[in-house]
């Protein structure tokens, strides 16, 4: 057994309370029947003493003789002493016999006109007595004193029989109580011993590992934890494998095409000097693609990192937009796009980085010219109570609605070929998402196939909402 199990601790702490209850509870049930009796044998004892001491006037024989006839009545014991402390009549107590001396210092009390009270052991019938005297007056003059005597044996044997049932009782709460822990604390260490199991099966990498929930209470919902836990990395795990599976064939890609291409070079695999020319225009993009990914991978690493430096201040989103059409404009041309800038007035100022904002239109302008083969491309910028509205819209080949939920995942492409046919890296909109929702801010995108799509963010007017 491990003595620092919950079991253990539970089961200590039960009895512990068990005994904590019975034993106080016994103790006090005994001085209460004990003290109720004693009390009600005091009080009748000392109102027949009483009563005894002020009707003898003498001494003689055939008073004493009267009332240890008396005695045998009433059921009490009468021991009656002279001026000396001789015993001159006896009812019945074998250890004091008629011509015995009592204990002279209880009868020196009784000479000074006090009654005596105590309990006396008879040794020879070996039984106990409550014994109660009182001093014997005539004319103002003590001449001897009697003593009452009752037994109190069968109240020793009744709180005796009370104890030894508080005893069983006891002793049958203990094992109801050994009973009812060793069940109840299985039913609670059993839930906590199969989830140590299955965090160690987790631990190990087992990761398809579950926990039974149960109950509802607090031990389901930790079950419920370590199953969302167990999930979570699960999922880590596959997102970090798919990530790999995803770099390495775009990093795979573009270094094929350089060494196959440098390789044709070096072996003047080539006929003319324009199929040379040719060549090193390919070496030169590809290697513009790698050190692209290679940068936006170093960014988004940083941003999902929290290290990424963010310079806020006062944007003007209208000199943002102005900015980014003026550097893709020439793309656009290129492609026979037309660009439309539609804004209100007075559009308020938001609180962000601006060079970060920059990089975000951009991005989504570049998107869009990437993606739309003829039509145009409209930017608009509008205000709703608390916060301002950009969006970027075109007129593009548009997504497939199921394709949508993943269009912010890193490296997530519609389709394979999209990537060799379109370029972009598969990580521009992930880097978006993650300096809007830096800044405070939340993406969101509507797409048909073959009618376009928009990226609609919002940002919060006042500075306090930004974090």
């Amino acid at each position: 057994m491990k003595w620092h199990s919950i079991v253990v601790k539970l089961g200590a702490s039960i009895l512990l309370l068990v005994l904590a209850i019975l034993l106080p509870l016994g103790f006090i049930m005994n001085q209460i029947f004990s003290g109720f009796y004693f009390s009600k044998v005091q009080e009748q004892i000392d109102d027949l003493s009483s009563r005894y001491a002020e009707s003898i006037n003498t001494l003689d024989r055939q008073h004493l003789n009267m009332f240890e006839q008396l005695a045998t009545l009433t059921g009490q014991e009468i021991i009656i002493v002279n001026k000396e402390g001789v015993v001159v009549a006896n009812s019945g107590i074998p250890s004091l016999p008629k011509g015995e001396k009592i204990n002279s210092k209880e009868f020196d009390l009784l000479s000074i006109n006090k009654a005596t009270q105590k309990e006396y052991y008879d040794e020879i019938n070996n039984r106990r007595y409550l014994s109660v005297g009182k001093p014997i007056y005539t004319d103002r003059v003590i001449i001897g004193g009697i003593y009452v005597l009752a037994s109190i044996e069968d109240m020793y044997q009744s709180v005796d029989m009370i104890e030894k049932s508080v005893t069983l009782a006891g002793i049958g709460a203990i094992f109801l109580a050994l009973g009812f822990i060793f069940i109840l604390s299985r039913k609670l260490s059993n839930p906590l011993l199969e989830m140590e199991k299955a965090t160690r099966k987790i631990a190990k990498g087992d990761l398809n590992t579950r926990v039974s929930k149960g109950t509802k209470d607090e031990v389901g919902s930790l079950a419920a934890a370590i199953n969302d836990l167990a999930l979570e990395l699960q999922r880590y795990r596959s997102n970090r494998r798919e990530f790999f599976a995803n770099i390495s064939h775009e990093l795979r890609t573009p270094i094929t095409y350089l060494e196959g291409y440098a390789n044709a070079l070096e072996n003047n695999l080539y006929q003319s000097d324009e199929e040379k020319e040719q060549y090193l225009q390919i070496i030169q993009q590809e290697a513009s693609r790698l050190s692209k990914l290679v940068a936006d991978l170093f960014e988004l690493s940083k941003m999902e990192e929290g290290k990424i430096d963010l310079h806020f201040e006062s944007v003007d989103l209208v000199e943002v937009v102005e900015n980014a059409l003026i550097k893709t404009t020439i793309k656009a041309k290129e492609k026979g796009l037309q660009i439309d800038f539609n804004r209100l007035t007075n559009i308020p100022s938001i609180y962000a980085d601006g060079l970060r904002m920059e990089q975000i239109v951009l991005n989504l302008i570049e998107n869009s010219i990437r993606y739309t083969e003829k039509g145009t491309i409209s930017v608009k910028l509008s205000k709703e109570l608390n916060s301002i509205i950009l969006a970027v819209e075109d007129t593009g080949i548009g997504i497939p609605e199921d394709d949508v939920p993943f269009l912010f995942e890193r490296f997530y492409r519609v389709e394979k070929s999209r990537s060799r046919d379109f370029g972009g890296t598969g990580l521009g909109l992930a880097i978006v998402k993650q300096l809007v929702e830096l800044q405070g801010g939340a993406i969101t995108v509507k797409s048909k196939v073959r009618k376009g799509t928009c990226f609609e963010l919002t940002f919060p007017i006042n500075r306090g909402d930004v974090q």
